[in-house]
C-alpha cells in the first residue's frame, strides 16, 4: 500500500464537500475521480497530497513512498525560465542525470524553449510546464489534476502510454473518457460528499453504476411496497389497535423514517435556437498570418446548416484563429467571408466571457435574458439555472466564489440562453465534468444549426462530428468525411502515433447489449396476485385469533405450548406471504409503467 486515506471530512462554509470518506492506493492503482463540477474533486486532491488539511480524518503515506502533485492552477514563479521550474526543489545532482530527460519531455508537451520566462508562457504553456515538473520529481504516487487540459491529441496518447508503464500509483482528474478508459484501473465518483469506488475503467464504470442506482431504485420500490402494506396494517380500525404487535409498529416505524436514494443531479439542456436561413457563413480562398507566419492558408468552405465539424490540430497551429475567422473577430489577409442575416452566433471562447466575480449568479444570467424559449416551453432565469444545477441558495452566490469548473458551465449556459443559430465552441470541454459532457453532447446533436468545435476531446470529437478539419502547421486545412476515429483511420501512417500495449484488462468482457423483454405476470402469478391480499388477510384473523386463544390458555401448559408453535408458524407464513406480495406488486407497477 501507498497512500492510505481515512474517513475524511471536508466543509466549506455550509457547504459540506467530503463525508466520512475514505481511499486506499496500492501499487500498480490507476485512479480516476470523477463527478460533477463543484462537487469537491480538486479539494479532494489537495487533501490526498496533503496541500491541504482535511476537517476531520487522516492521509497517511507510507515510509519512503514520494509523492507528486499537479495542482488544477499550479503557483509557480514568473521570474524563473522554463528547466529552473522543472528542477525547482530538486538537488543539482538530480537535475543533472535527469536535464536529458526533462527537455524531451518538455519538447514532447510543446514546450521548446527551455530558457524562456514563465511569465512569458500562455496558461496552457504553463500547465504543461506544470505536467512536467510533476511527471520528472521522482515519485511512487502520481496526484494529476486536470492532466490533459492543453494538451492536443497526440500529446494526450503520449501521457496515456507515459501513465500505463507508471509502475507507482496514480491518482487522477480528468474529463476525457478514452484516457480515462485506457489508464485507469478504477473509478471513484464523487458524489454529495460520498465516495463510490468501481474497479473498473470507464467503459465498465457505466455499467456497474447503471447497476447500483437500479439496485438502489429497487431497494427503495421495495420499501415504499411494504410500507404501503404496513400503512394498511396499522390504519385497519383503531379498534384493534391496541391488540397490535409491537415489533410490527417498530419496523413500520424504521421504515418511514428510512431515507430514500437521493437522485443525482443532472445537467439539463434544452434547445434554445432562433430561425437560420438559407445563407450562413461562406469562406471564400481565406488566408490569415501573423509575422510573416502563415496560419491559414487559402481556405474556402460554405457552412451548411445542420453542420457538425470537429476542428483539430496540434498546439500553436492556428484553430482557434480558424474559428475567429468564421466568427468574424478576425479580418482575413485575403479573401472574404460573408455572413447571412439571420446568422446568430454563439461563441464559446477559451478564455471565456469576462464575469465579474462580485456579480451574483442570477443577475448575470438576467442580464442576458430574464426570458429564454425553448423546445420545452418559456423558461425565467432562475430556471434556466436550475436545470444548470445552480440551485436557489447558488444562484444568489457571488460568481468570485465558484468552483472552475461551476464558472465555466455558468459561462456555457450565457452563450445558450442567447439563442444562437451557429455554435463556435473553442475547447467546450475543457473544466467540464463528465456528466456535463454527456448532456452537451446530446444538446448538440439535437441542436437545429451548424456547430464548429475546436476539441482535443476525441470521446466528443467521436459523438459530435460528421466532418474534420484538420489545421496544419503552414496554414493548411485538410477536410476529412466522419468522426474522429474515421480521421485517426485516414491519417497517413507516419504521422499516426505510437501506442503502448494497454495490459489487459481484468474485468469480465462486456456481453453485447439484449433488447429488454416487456414485463408480464404469469397465468399462476396472476392468479396469486389476485388471492393474495385476500389470504394475507386470513393470515392476520388466524394470528389475531391464536393471540386470544393464547391469553385464555391460563395454567394449560401442555395447549399453551401447541397455541405458542402454531403462532411461530403463522408468523413465519405472514413474513413470507408479505415478501411475496412486495415482489407482485413491484411488478405490477413496472407493468404498468411500461404501458
Amino acid at each position: 500500500m501507498l497512500l492510505a486515506a481515512e474517513h475524511l471530512e471536508k466543509n466549506y462554509g455550509m457547504k459540506r464537500l467530503i463525508r466520512d470518506a475514505s481511499l486506499y492506493l496500492d501499487t500498480g492503482d490507476k485512479v480516476g475521480i470523477i463527478g460533477i463540477n463543484g462537487t469537491g474533486k480538486s479539494t479532494l486532491l489537495r487533501v490526498l497530497a496533503r496541500a491541504e488539511e482535511p476537517d476531520a480524518g487522516t492521509v497517511q503515506v507510507f515510509p519512503n513512498v514520494q509523492v507528486s502533485y499537479l495542482a488544477q492552477n499550479p503557483a509557480m514563479d514568473d521570474d524563473a525560465a522554463v528547466l529552473e521550474q522543472v528542477f525547482r526543489g530538486l538537488p543539482a545532482e538530480y537535475r543533472a542525470v535527469a536535464e536529458y530527460e526533462a527537455r524531451a519531455m518538455l519538447n514532447r508537451l510543446g514546450v521548446t524553449d527551455h530558457d524562456q520566462k514563465i511569465g512569458q508562457l500562455s496558461g496552457g504553456q504553463r500547465k504543461r510546464v506544470a505536467l512536467a515538473t510533476a511527471l520528472i520529481h521522482p515519485a511512487d504516487v502520481l496526484i494529476l489534476d486536470e492532466p490533459t487540459n492543453h494538451l492536443d491529441m497526440d500529446m494526450a496518447a503520449w501521457l496515456e502510454d507515459y501513465l500505463i508503464r507508471f509502475r507507482g500509483g496514480v491518482i487522477l482528474i480528468t474529463h476525457d473518457r478514452y484516457f480515462l478508459d485506457r489508464v485507469t484501473n478504477r473509478i471513484v465518483e464523487l458524489e454529495d460528499g460520498t465516495l463510490y469506488s468501481y474497479e473498473a475503467n470507464y467503459g465498465r464504470y457505466l455499467e456497474l453504476k447503471a447497476e447500483r442506482l437500479e439496485m438502489a431504485a429497487a431497494s427503495e420500490r421495495k420499501r415504499q411496497s411494504i410500507l404501503r402494506r404496513e400503512v394498511q396494517w396499522i390504519m385497519r380500525g383503531a379498534r384493534a389497535r391496541g391488540t397490535k404487535s409491537r415489533d410490527r409498529i417498530e419496523r413500520y416505524e424504521a421504515l418511514r423514517d428510512q431515507e430514500a436514494p437521493e437522485a443525482a443531479q443532472t445537467v439539463q439542456l434544452a434547445a434554445v435556437s432562433s430561425r437560420l436561413g438559407r445563407k450562413t457563413i461562406e469562406l471564400d480562398h481565406v488566408s490569415k498570418g501573423y509575422g510573416g507566419r502563415t496560419i491559414i492558408s487559402d481556405f474556402s468552405y460554405v457552412l451548411s446548416r445542420d453542420d457538425r465539424i470537429g476542428v483539430v490540430g496540434v498546439n500553436g497551429a492556428g484553430k482557434t484563429t480558424l474559428l475567429n475567422l468564421i466568427a468574424g473577430r478576425l479580418a482575413p489577409d485575403t479573401g472574404t467571408v460573408e455572413t447571412g442575416q439571420t446568422v446568430r452566433l454563439g461563441v464559446f471562447s477559451q478564455e471565456g466571457r469576462e464575469l465579474d466575480p462580485n456579480a451574483r449568479v442570477i443577475d448575470f444570467i438576467r442580464d442576458i435574458s430574464n426570458s429564454i424559449e425553448t423546445g420545452e416551453g418559456t423558461f425565467t432565469a432562475a430556471q434556466m439555472l436550475e436545470k444548470f444545477l445552480f440551485p436557489g441558495d447558488l444562484q444568489h452566490q457571488f460568481i468570485g466564489k465558484l468552483s472552475g469548473g461551476e464558472r465555466r458551465r455558468l459561462y456555457l449556459l450565457s452563450v445558450l440562453v442567447e439563442a444562437p443559430n451557429v455554435l463556435l465552441l473553442d475547447e467546450p470541454t475543457n473544466d467540464l465534468d463528465v456528466e456535463t459532457l454527456t448532456i452537451l453532447e446530446d444538446y448538440l446533436t439535437t441542436f437545429p444549426g451548424a456547430v464548429v468545435a475546436v476539441s482535443h476531446d476525441r470521446y466528443f470529437l467521436d459523438k459530435l462530428a460528421h466532418t474534420i478539419f484538420e489545421v496544419r502547421p503552414g496554414g493548411e486545412v485538410r477536410r476529412y468525411v466522419g468522426n474522429f476515429s474515421d480521421y485517426l483511420d485516414k491519417r497517413p501512417p507516419e504521422e499516426r502515433p505510437e501506442r503502448a500495449a494497454k495490459p489487459e484488462k481484468t474485468e469480465k468482457p462486456v456481453k453485447p447489449a439484449q433488447k429488454p423483454q416487456k414485463l408480464k405476470f404469469s397465468f399462476n402469478e396472476q392468479r396469486e396476485y389476485e388471492r393474495i391480499d385476500d389470504e394475507l388477510a386470513a393470515l392476520e384473523e388466524q394470528l389475531a385469533a391464536c393471540a386470544r386463544e393464547i391469553a385464555a390458555a391460563g395454567n394449560d401448559y401442555v395447549r399453551l405450548q401447541e397455541l405458542l408453535a402454531e403462532q411461530e408458524r403463522l408468523t413465519r407464513a405472514q413474513e413470507e406471504k408479505t415478501e411475496r406480495w412486495v415482489y407482485l406488486n413491484d411488478l405490477a407497477e413496472r407493468i404498468q409503467a411500461q404501458k
